[in-house]
């Protein structure tokens, strides 16, 4: 929905003709005439010169063409030679037109008293400010008065209320703030009123309802609250009313239905409630009606059925309930209808068929039942059909086969049956799609070769898929995969070039893998796995230049890997698992520098790792296991700097563990479990500090288990079974749970050990003597103290129910890192503030807790996070407070500053930097807030979000890698900067988890290879940021865009409705911001740029 404005043909339509003739008349006498230079209309020039040496004049400005005058001058020269001014007959300056002239100023300098002759004043698309003076009551001529597309800010000066002859009022898209006044009430001759894009605030006046003239009302986007006034059904002759976009609340007045010459009627993004008032089935003339995006209820009118003129209908995104009348398919005029997201039921009426204008139809996202009613097919102008996330049922309609415009059919998510009818073979047009997710059958048809994507996935579809698939080689997306489909790959999906992302998992396809497939120069993701493929892998996979992720496991392939898979250097996943794979692993794979998943398990694979795989730099997973390789682990290993995932186990590696796997800093599994493996196990193991996993067991590993392991994280799984260790177990709570049997020489204090025999023999003061009656004492001590605290906790809750709360002691053993505060002062000043965290003084829920307004001084406000219970236990200390000391050192205009931390034994919390506008998510999903942040704004938002995370990949040492950037995590000043929070939060309540490298982040910002990587790494957070750009750019998260091609990520197709398009100047950094979003989107990490590089190419263009 676009607010328009009205043209002067418009206007010549609508008012009357003798209006139109004393126009022309006009016009004809003030051609015809020669202007009487006076001395007042010299006083006239002057005033505007001395108002245009108050402004900054671009080069080549009209104003250029205003030189000064004197007595002697020629009497005529500034009504004919100084652009932008028209005199009236008595040389009297009459029109002053500087429209588009990029001025810079302000009317403080203009002399309202000396031009009281103006009738036309128009400075629209100029960067004048300030605001308009109520002197403007001086130019009681003034008919037409245009100060739009400016900076004026302040209010709406009472005084335009004096100026009766006044019919054209144009103000929209500037940063005019307060109330609109009653007096414009006064302005009865107005016919055009236009004050949309600004801050006004407050009610509508009622005494607007008084302007009988006025044809065209505009308010919409600005912070308008209460409600519609109902005197606004006396315009009687009002055609346009948009009042969208404020935050307008309460129900639509009945009276609007008396404007029976309204066309346009739009008061969508509101906060309206009530129903849809039946009265508007009056304005037969009506055009458009949008209401969406309000609270509006119940059920919808049947009387919207006599609007036969109506073309645009919008209802979407309300609690709108009950079924669709049916007397909707009798506006035949209809080309837009939008229903979606309400909680609608019932059918889809059969009279929908009757709208034969209609072009998109949207019913998504209902409760809609029953059938698709076959007289859709007559609607033959659809072009897009959106049903999905209904619980419709039944067949899909032969009769759909009609709709030869349709180009997008989504009928998802619904729990339809039956097949997709062979009449789909008509829709020439259509494009996309998708049927996804539901309880179709039979086979696949003919006739889809146009299809551009096609999502059949996790349905009952069986046979072969259609030899006419992509038959024009347009085929972009083809997801089939969770189905029952057989056969071998047809062969026009052999020679379909133009496949990028195919899915054809966990069917019964069967046919020779050498064969199926042919070379897809534009292919970045196929998965066949879990099918019936045999054969050899072909040589030509490697001449699919861009392809990524290649996922075969669980299929029948045999033969050896072609060496010339090596040179797929943009792959990042190959996972030829669980097939029948012999020879050896190729060297050449050393150059797939792109690799970060590689699984070759379950093969028959052998001979050594080739010491080139220490080549794949950015490797995160390896799984060899379960293959007949032999030899030593290779030293190259120790170039695996990223890897966190690497199972070898089950072959037939000997000798010694390299030392270089203390290099693997990473790692948080580790198996090299059934193999032949000997010596001792290196003490370099202690570097492992994110291990969560170590399996070394059934092997031939001996001597004693190195002290390093007491260094390793708490809670790690470790199984050292099966070997010929021996000696002492280090005393760790490790090894409580630890699998050591079969080890007859280990000895020590744990369960299926034998004790030490020349433990008996130590002294009582040997360390590991009293280590042992510590860990013999512990128990009963733990047990008596226990029964103590359970009395004392019974004793105090029963006093506490007889006696206020006194204030918690903040001493002994309590923990306090406060940058310039007394910890154990702010510790008790946060518990006043927050009322001892009382819940309304909560502006804020995360994963980690819940976060807190306190106000320790009237000018000192800080914003405290107390940390759920789960979080903040078992942390160490120590640790903690190094971290945040470091954390606390951060300095960055872009980055939420964190004061310290404060730790109690019944409160923890991190003090933060409080942030007037809270988060960035709670502005754009707020329809009211959002219109604040215009696209200038948005830029600079995304901008500062790129600067603070290049700070902290770039500027930080070591790095920090945020983990969780999202909108919900980016914070909003007063001057709508933005500020990175939450950094570091992950890595401080995880110090000693063994959870520290699992998958964190909110679900839709997350890099896709973290989902099999399980590493966070730089270009995670480059990932979510080009997410978090898209969505402040399209003003909603960007979910599954159809693609992110640089044709299509511009801003006429992603850019958020709900605000105005931009000036050429801030468009292009818009767009900058898309492109480079883009960018960051890259599903190769290796290919997206550096937030360094983000940021730099954004500074770049400001210069």
């Amino acid at each position: 929905m676009e607010l328009r404005r009205t043209t002067q043909e418009e206007l010549k339509q609508i008012m009357s003709s003798n209006f139109l003739y004393f126009s022309l008349a006009l016009i004809i006498i003030t051609l015809s005439s020669t202007p009487n230079f006076s001395c007042a209309s010299l006083e006239e020039a002057n005033a505007l010169l001395k108002w245009k040496a108050s402004l900054e004049i671009p080069n080549n400005s009209i104003l250029s063409s205003w030189f000064p005058l004197h007595m002697n001058s020629n009497a005529s020269f500034p009504c004919s030679s100084w652009l932008g001014v028209v005199c009236n007959v008595d040389g009297s300056i009459q029109r002053l037109n500087l429209s588009s002239s990029g001025l810079n100023g302000t009317l403080h300098q203009f002399s309202f008293s000396l031009l009281h002759g103006l009738t036309y004043f128009d400075l629209s698309v100029n960067n004048f400010s300030g605001p308009i003076p109520s002197e403007i009551r001086l130019l009681s001529k003034l008919e037409y008065l245009d100060f739009s597309v400016n900076k004026f800010s302040g209010v709406i000066p009472p005084e335009i209320g004096n100026l009766h002859q006044l019919t054209i009022l144009y103000l929209y898209s500037n940063n005019i703030s307060g109330s609109i006044h009653s007096s414009l009430g006064n302005l009865t001759s107005l016919n055009v009123l236009y004050l949309y894009y600004n801050q006004l605030s407050g009610p509508i006046p009622i005494q607007l309802g008084n302007l009988k003239s006025l044809i065209d009302f505009q308010m919409g986007y600005n912070q308008l609250s209460g409600s519609i006034p109902s005197s606004l059904g006396n315009l009687s002759n009002l055609h346009y009313l948009y009042l969208n976009d404020n935050r307008l609340s309460g129900p639509i007045p009945i009276e609007l239905g008396n404007l029976e010459s309204l066309t346009h009627l739009a008061v969508g993004n509101n906060q309206l409630n009530g129903s849809i008032p039946s009265s508007l089935g009056n304005l037969s003339n009506l055009q458009t009606l949008y209401l969406f995006k309000n609270r509006l209820s119940s059920l919808i009118p049947s009387e919207l059925g006599n609007l036969k003129s109506l073309t645009n209908l919008g209802f979407s995104e309300n609690q709108l309930s009950g079924s669709i009348p049916p007397s909707l398919g009798d506006l035949t005029s209809l080309n837009v209808l939008y229903l979606y997201h309400n909680q609608l039921s019932g059918p889809i009426p059969i009279e929908f068929g009757n709208l034969k204008s209609l072009t998109d139809l949207e019913v998504s996202n209902n409760q809609l039942t029953g059938s698709i009613p076959s007289s859709l097919g007559n609607l033959t102008s659809l072009i897009v059909l959106y049903l999905a996330l209904n619980e419709l049922s039944g067949p899909i309609p032969i009769e759909l086969g009609n709709l030869k415009s349709l180009t997008c059919l989504d009928v998802r998510k619904n729990q339809l049956n039956g097949f997709i009818p062979p009449s789909f073979a008509n829709l020439n047009n259509l494009r996309t799609l998708s049927c996804r997710e539901n309880k179709l059958s039979g086979s696949v048809p003919q006739g889809l070769g146009n299809l551009v994507g096609l999502e059949l996935s996790y349905n009952h579809f069986s046979g072969n898929l259609p030899e006419d698939l992509c038959h024009w080689e347009k085929l972009r997306l083809l997801v089939v995969n969770d189905n029952q489909l057989t056969g071998p790959i047809s062969r026009g999906l052999r020679n379909c070039s133009s496949l990028i992302r195919a899915r054809f998992d966990r069917n019964h396809f069967i046919g020779d893998i050498s064969y199926s497939f042919g070379i897809y120069p534009r292919l970045k993701y196929l998965d066949i796995s879990h099918n019936n493929f045999h054969g050899q892998l072909s040589q030509n996979w490697s001449k699919c230049k861009n392809l990524t992720s290649l996922v075969m496991a669980y299929n029948n392939i045999s033969g050896s890997i072609p060496p010339e898979f090596g040179n797929s250097t943009q792959l990042q996943r190959l996972d030829l698992s669980s097939n029948h794979l012999v020879g050896e692993i190729p060297k050449e794979f050393g150059k797939m520098k792109s690799m970060l998943n590689l699984f070759l398990a379950n093969n028959q694979l052998l001979g050594i790792i080739p010491l080139e795989l220490g080549f794949l730099k950015l490797l995160e997973v390896l799984d060899l296991s379960t293959n007949r390789l032999n030899g030593s682990i290779p030293k190259s290993i120790s170039q695996w700097e990223h890897i966190h995932h690497l199972n070898l186990s089950n072959n037939k590696l000997s000798e010694k563990i390299p030392s270089e796997i203390g290099n693997l800093v990473h790692l948080t599994e580790l198996d090299l479990s059934q193999n032949l493996l000997t010596h001792e196990i290196p003490s370099e193991v202690q570097s492992l500090k994110n291990l969560q996993k170590l399996n070394l067991s059934h092997n031939r590993l001996f001597g004693s288990i190195p002290n390093a392991f007491t260094t390793l994280p708490s809670g790690i799984d470790i199984d050292l079974s099966n070997n010929e260790l021996t000696g002492l177990v280090p005393l760790c709570s490790n090894f409580v749970n630890a699998s050591l049997q079969g080890n007859p020489g280990l000895c020590g204090n744990f369960t299926g050990l034998k004790f030490c025999a020349n433990q008996i023999s130590k002294k009582k003061n040997d360390p590991f003597h009293h280590q042992l009656i510590l860990i013999t004492m512990l128990p009963l001590i733990g047990a008596t103290l226990l029964g103590f605290f359970m009395c004392g906790l019974i004793a105090y809750r029963k006093q506490k129910r007889h006696s206020p709360q006194k204030p918690l002691d903040n001493e002994d053993g309590d923990y306090f890192s406060i940058t310039n505060f007394d910890g154990g002062v702010v510790y008790d000043d946060i518990l006043k503030a927050t009322d001892n965290f009382d819940e309304a003084y909560a502006i804020g829920t995360g994963g980690y807790g819940t976060v807190y307004k306190a106000e320790l001084q009237p000018n000192n406000v800080v914003a405290v996070k107390e940390l759920h219970s789960s979080s903040s236990e078992n942390v160490d200390q120590n640790g903690f407070l190094n971290e945040v000391r470091a954390l606390t050192n951060i300095r960055h205009r872009n980055i939420v500053k964190l004061y310290g931390y404060c730790s109690h034994a019944r409160h923890s919390f991190l003090i933060y930097e409080y942030l007037e506008k809270g988060s960035l998510g709670s502005i754009l999903c707020n329809e009211i807030l959002a219109k604040e942040l215009d696209w200038l704004k948005r830029v600079n938002i995304v901008k500062a979000v790129a600067n603070g995370l290049a700070y902290m990949h770039h500027d930080c040492t070591p790095p920090i890698i945020h983990r969780d950037i999202s909108i919900a995590n980016i914070l909003l000043d007063s001057d709508y900067e933005a500020h990175i929070s939450d950094f570091g939060t992950s890595k401080l309540l995880k110090l000693d988890s063994s959870n520290w490298t699992a998958v964190v982040g909110t679900y839709g910002y997350i890099a896709p290879e973290l989902a099999y990587t399980m590493v966070a790494t730089e270009k995670c957070d480059v990932y979510s940021f080009g997410i978090v750009a898209l969505e402040v750019i399209m003003g909603k998260h960007p979910g599954e865009l159809p693609t992110l091609s640089a044709d299509y990520l511009v801003l006429a197709n992603v850019g958020d409705s709900r605000i105005p398009l931009p000036s050429p100047q801030v468009e292009k950094q818009v767009n900058l911001a898309l492109n480079l979003a883009r960018a960051c989107l890259n599903s190769n990490p290796k290919e997206r740029p550096t937030m360094r590089q983000v940021s730099n190419l954004f500074m770049k263009d400001l210069l």
